[in-house]
């Protein structure tokens, strides 16, 4: 019962933003009484965690099976942009923003795991695009790595609309990609950038 509470949870958290959602929401959309989750969670917060844990999990297993699929670097990242914009379909507020402004200490553990995440998976990419010539080669790899990461967290932390949040992302992926690319790796881009839609 507590893995479905915890994925109930985070649907309705992603869906809705982390404040709007109560307990007698997830209750009541699950058919069950609010007694029974304060059976397992002491309180909201202890729900948040868990499900920003859960999310954070599903969300790099994706990451790991479209990096797997050996799509050029360039196509990988607007597959896991894709992935992401699937996944926070809020039509209001980002919930990124949300966890931020009203649960700043779940968001801070969550942004510490992210950044060592997000480090890694953007260095790979990195390495790869240099590998097959879609990046220059001379690139400083970490400062790369850095301005990514502090771009993105900057738009998802300070950016309120979901609709915004998902515009800016792939301005800054574009941004990101045309700093790195090599001539081969600019058309790979155009190709993409006709394929995705703000």
């Amino acid at each position: 019962m507590k893995e479905k509470i915890i994925k109930k949870a985070s649907e309705l958290f992603l869906k809705l933003g982390f404040k709007s959602i109560t307990m007698d929401d997830i209750a009541c959309e699950m058919c069950i009484s609010k007694k029974t989750i304060y059976k397992y969670f002491c309180n909201k917060e202890a729900l948040i965690k868990e499900s920003t844990a859960h999310v954070h999990k599903e969300v790099h297993q994706i990451i790991e099976s479209i990096t797997t699929k050996n799509d050029n670097a360039i196509t990988e990242n607007f597959e896991i942009r894709k992935m992401f914009s699937d996944m926070f379909q809020s039509n209001d507020t980002s919930p990124i923003y949300q966890l931020k402004k009203h649960y700043p200490e779940i968001y801070a553990e969550v942004l510490s795991i992210e950044i060592n995440e997000c480090s890694k998976c953007f260095r790979q990419n990195i390495e790869k695009g240099i590998a097959s010539g879609l990046y220059r080669e001379d690139l400083d790899i970490e400062d790369y790595v850095k301005f990514y990461y502090t771009l993105i967290f900057s738009i998802n932390e300070n950016t309120s609309s979901e609709k915004e949040a998902k515009r800016l992302e792939l301005r800054a992926l574009e941004y990101h990609t045309r700093a790195m690319a090599t001539a081969k790796g600019i058309t790979v881009l155009e190709k993409q950038l006709e394929n995705h839609t703000l």
